[in-house]
C-alpha cells in the first residue's frame, strides 16, 4: 500500500511536471518567438478553407496519374480524415477533457490570441494536426512514386498548420505533439494499405 502511495504521487507530481513545462514551451512560442509576418502568416495557415485550391488540384492530379483509381484514392484520404478527425475530436478530446489556454482562467491572462474568439472545445489532441498529419503522411506514403522528394513538401505544410495552432494561442504543444503523431500513424497505415494492397503494386 505504502509502496502504491509513492507510485501514484510520483506519477502526480511527474504530469504536473510535464504540464508546467508544456505551458513555458508555449509561452515561449506564443509569446517569445514571434514577429509581425507570423502573426498575419499563421492565422492564414491554420484556416483550412484556404487550402481548398490545394485539395482541388490534389483531385486532378490524382485522376491524371492514377486514372480511374482515383476514386479509390479519393476514399482511403476521405476515410483518413474522418478516421483521424473522429478520434481526436470524439474520442480523445472528451476523454482528456483538457482547457485550451486562451480558455483556462488561471493561464488565459499570459496567452497572446490572435484569432477572433477562443474555441469553446478540448484542446488535447490537437485535431488540426492529427488531420493534416494524417492527410500529409496517407499523401506521402501514397503518392511518393509520382511526387518523389516533392512529397516532403506536404509533411513541411502539416508541420507549419500545427505550430500555427500554439502560435496563435489554441493548442499547448503537447497537443500538437501527440496530435501529429496519431494523425501520422494513422495516414501512414491507410496509406501504405491503399498503395501496396488496392492499386500500387510494389
Amino acid at each position: 500500500m505504502i509502496l502504491l502511495n509513492i507510485l501514484i504521487s510520483w506519477f502526480s507530481n511527474f504530469i504536473q511536471w510535464i504540464v508546467e513545462l508544456d505551458q513555458q514551451l508555449f509561452l515561449l512560442l506564443n509569446q517569445k518567438l514571434t514577429n509581425p509576418i507570423f502573426d498575419v502568416v499563421m492565422p492564414f495557415m491554420r484556416n483550412s478553407t484556404n487550402w481548398i485550391l490545394l485539395y482541388v488540384l490534389l483531385i486532378i492530379f490524382a485522376f491524371y496519374k492514377l486514372k480511374q483509381k482515383a476514386f479509390i484514392w479519393i476514399f482511403f484520404a476521405i476515410c483518413t480524415i474522418v478516421l483521424t478527425d473522429q478520434l481526436s475530436s470524439h474520442v480523445i478530446k472528451p476523454f482528456i477533457a483538457r482547457v485550451r489556454p486562451c480558455n483556462d482562467i488561471n493561464f488565459s491572462s499570459q496567452v497572446r490570441l490572435l484569432l477572433a474568439n477562443c474555441s469553446s472545445g478540448f484542446s488535447f489532441t490537437s485535431s488540426h494536426a492529427c488531420n493534416h498529419f494524417g492527410i500529409a503522411m496517407f499523401i506521402f506514403i501514397s503518392l511518393f512514386t509520382y511526387l518523389k522528394k516533392w512529397a516532403y513538401l506536404f509533411i513541411l505544410w502539416a508541420a507549419i498548420i500545427s505550430y500555427a495552432q500554439v502560435y496563435v494561442g489554441v493548442h499547448y504543444p503537447i497537443d500538437i505533439l501527440f496530435g501529429g503523431i496519431l494523425g501520422s500513424t494513422i495516414g501512414f497505415f491507410i496509406g501504405r494499405y491503399c498503395k501496396t494492397k488496392i492499386y500500387l503494386k510494389t
